[in-house]
């Protein structure tokens, strides 16, 4: 395929991924979200940059946030959530930070590309992006002329934005206060 093919396959991709996401479980992600204490922010690989993006913007809203795994982040506990981005939904690591979170009577939420997961089964609300995962073994959604779990990940980072600018409006907060937080250590 010639590059205007490519970008063309790559964008329908991504639209019929995301034309696919259950808008109520995006409602239900955005509810957790605003109605946590501090919300924590988990995920590996290619996806979790994408949540740590998220991170950032949430930050930006003025949310209490924390990316596991970072040296300053602080023990979740009852209140918090914990929000795992995982196409695989199976991930060792963070199948053990769901252990930890349960007993410390923390909410989990997860967006994931395979709803029949260990880790979609255990979190309250699931967003689930139907976008093939090369080591579920099977098929699990939408193939793509992207590589390995492309698709999952550039929609996961769309639908990241989508919840952001969700959450901005609900708030009712301000661009220029969300410019205000941006960092100025640079």
């Amino acid at each position: 395929m010639e590059t205007p093919e490519l970008i063309d396959a790559i964008i329908a991709d991504i639209a019929r991924a995301l034309g696919q996401v259950d808008p109520a479980r995006i409602d239900k992600a955005c509810d957790m979200l605003l109605s946590a204490n501090r919300v924590f922010i988990a995920g590996k690989g290619r996806s979790g940059l994408q949540m740590r993006a998220f991170a950032m913007r949430l930050m930006h809203l003025g949310l209490r946030v924390h990316v596991v795994d970072d040296v300053t982040t602080p023990a979740i506990g009852a209140g918090d959530l914990l929000l795992i981005g995982s196409s695989s939904g199976r991930t060792g690591s963070l199948l053990r930070y769901i252990d930890i979170a349960r007993a410390a009577n923390a909410e989990l939420a997860a967006f994931s590309g395979n709803h029949e997961s260990p880790i979609a089964k255990e979190a309250a609300a699931v967003v689930y992006i139907p976008a093939s995962n090369f080591k579920a073994g099977r098929q699990t959604g939408i193939d793509s002329v992207m590589v390995m779990g492309s698709l999952f990940e550039h929609c996961l980072g769309l639908l990241c934005d989508l919840i952001i600018i969700r959450l901005k409006a609900a708030q009712g907060i301000e661009e220029t206060a969300m410019n205000a937080r941006h960092a100025n250590l640079e």
